[in-house]
This record gives structure tokens, C-alpha cells and sequence, in this order.
């Protein structure tokens, strides 16, 4: 008789890969990195850098780069692919929007990407606090552009526009992977209700630069892949970031391939043809790796392409 574990039963084990050779973390032991790590935690803030796992954590760090994540630890999803925990959250801090602005004051940032966990339990889905943060770091950094990452704000009608009434300067949200992939990587979002989302805050606010990331090595096809450019350019997205699907437990959706560095540029190159105004594409690309370089090259690129249109 074959014996049943009850817990096995619905629990998903999916074995980790082994990392190929171009895929490596950086260490490090510099004062800038525990110079940030101390300002965070004498903040008591929460970043997407230490809750999501990020390869990256020791470079952005090391610059004194740092991704805060507001509205708490908690995410009220549980998406197949994230490292965040899920749970019920705590009440939102009063005081966060100020602690943000302190931290990105004493790391002199000149720019900041503010993100948060998904808050379904709210009845704005966390917009206002969103205005807040945005409105308090501008207040006490005036020379700081602010990028700011958010959640679909599904089900919650118009209140994702509380956050484009604060003028951020880049507006982000992942669509994350192809539609036929939703369900089990992405059970709680719609694939359409996001790209709405981009399309939406370009309409409201046409100097918004908008931005948006895949991930990719989950099992989609080339064409999917193609097919999920086209529909950001429709929605009118500036900015596309390709990075590479690391899974991070055996819990977590399996991890079907590793691209090579080589498919990432032929990604790259196809994007920009169909008419992005930039492009992010390599198997450690985040939504926020480098997002101090790549605003600045978002500027000259509109730049560029304002002169051009006006030469034609």
C-alpha cells in the first residue's frame, strides 16, 4: 500500500538549478554598504533589496543605492515568483513618508525608486500613502527625481491616480511575465488590468516617463515574449527592463531555462526597434538596477527624440 504525506499533497517542489557562469553576485565588505545598511535600520524602513533577495544588493548598496518599500513587509498576494512574504499586514506607519524622506537625504540620492508589497486590504489599495511618500521626499529633496513602482491597485477603481497627482517622474509597473503564464505565476493580477494601468498614467500625465519589466526563463516562448513588447508600445510604455527569472525556493514556480547573455542582447536590439525609448535587457536586470543612469539616459533619449521629430 503507497504511503500518502499530507504534506506534500498540493505543495509544489521544484529543485533550484545550478547558476551558469554569468550569473554571480557580487560581495563586498565596503563602508558604503554598511553606511546604507545602518541608515535603513536606524530608519526602521523595509527595502525590495533585503525582502525580494536581489542579486544586486551588494553593488546598490555598496553606492549607497537603496529601493524602499513601503507599506510594510507583508504582501496580501502570493505570487509564484516572489521572495516577499504573505500574510495580513500591519497598519500603515504615519511616520514612513517622513523616515523615506531622512534616508534619501542622508544617502544624498539623486534619484530614488519607491516601491511597496501589494495592499489589497486597503480601500485605495495604498495610493495615499503613496502621495504622501512622494510629496514629503520632493518637500525635503528638491533635487531628487523620484521613480516610484506600484502595485496594480486592482479592483480599486481610479485611486491609482492619487499617485500621479503626486508627479513622480518615472511611473513603474511590472507587467512581469507573458498572459498565458498569469494564473500560475501571477494568480491574483490580470495581464490586461496592468497594461490599462501603464496606458492610463501616460494619458494623465504625458511627461510621465513609464516604465515597465519582464522577467523571463518561466517557460513563455520567443513569440510571447515579442507579442508582450508590442502590447507595452501600444500602451504607450518608455521604458522596458528584461531581467532573468531566479527562483528563489524549491516552493517557488519553476524555473524552466537560464537565457544566455547573447539572448538577452538579441531581446534588447528587437525591443528598441520597435520603438522603446530605452531598453534594460541582461540576466541581472531589475527594475531598479542602475535606475539613477538610466533616468538620465530616459531624458536625453526624449531629447533626442523631440529634436527629431521636429527636424521631420
Amino acid at each position: 500500500m503507497k504511503i500518502r504525506h499530507p504534506e506534500k499533497i498540493n505543495k509544489p517542489f521544484n529543485p533550484i538549478k545550478k547558476k551558469p557562469d554569468w550569473i554571480r553576485s557580487k560581495l563586498t565588505n565596503s563602508k558604503e554598504f554598511f553606511l546604507t545598511k545602518t541608515i535603513i535600520n536606524n530608519n526602521n524602513l523595509v527595502t525590495v533589496c533585503q525582502e525580494a533577495n536581489c542579486p544586486n544588493i551588494a553593488e546598490c548598496w555598496s553606492k549607497k543605492h537603496a529601493t524602499f518599500m513601503i507599506m510594510g513587509d507583508t504582501c496580501t498576494r502570493a505570487c509564484a515568483f516572489c521572495d516577499v512574504k504573505t500574510g495580513k499586514p500591519n497598519s500603515l506607519d504615519p511616520l514612513e513618508p517622513f523616515k523615506v524622506s531622512s534616508a534619501v537625504n542622508k544617502l544624498n540620492l539623486k534619484h530614488v525608486v519607491i516601491t511597496s508589497v501589494d495592499r489589497d486590504d486597503l480601500e485605495d489599495g495604498g495610493s495615499n500613502h503613496f502621495f504622501e511618500v512622494i510629496t514629503t521626499t520632493r518637500k525635503n529633496n528638491p533635487n531628487t527625481s523620484i521613480e516610484v513602482l506600484t502595485p496594480d491597485f486592482l479592483r480599486k477603481g481610479d485611486a491609482y491616480k492619487k499617485v500621479l497627482e503626486a508627479s513622480p517622474d518615472v511611473f513603474n509597473h511590472n507587467i512581469e511575465t507573458v498572459p498565458s503564464l498569469y494564473l500560475k505565476v501571477r494568480p491574483g493580477a490580470r495581464y490586461f488590468a496592468s497594461l490599462e494601468l501603464l496606458k492610463n498614467a501616460k494619458l494623465i500625465n504625458k511627461k510621465v516617463f513609464t516604465k515597465s519589466g519582464l522577467m523571463v526563463g518561466l517557460g513563455e516562448t520567443k513569440d510571447e515574449i515579442l507579442q508582450v513588447m508590442d502590447d507595452l508600445i501600444s500602451a504607450d510604455v518608455d521604458f522596458l527592463t528584461i531581467g532573468q527569472y531566479l527562483q528563489p525556493s524549491v516552493k517557488h514556480h519553476a524555473l524552466v531555462r537560464y537565457y544566455k547573455p547573447e539572448e538577452f542582447k538579441e531581446l534588447e536590439t528587437i525591443a528598441k526597434s520597435k520603438g522603446f525609448l530605452l531598453v534594460s535587457s541582461s540576466p541581472l536586470t531589475r527594475s531598479s538596477y542602475h535606475a539613477d543612469e538610466d533616468f538620465v539616459k530616459l531624458q536625453k533619449s526624449r531629447v533626442n527624440q523631440i529634436n527629431a521629430q521636429s527636424i521631420s
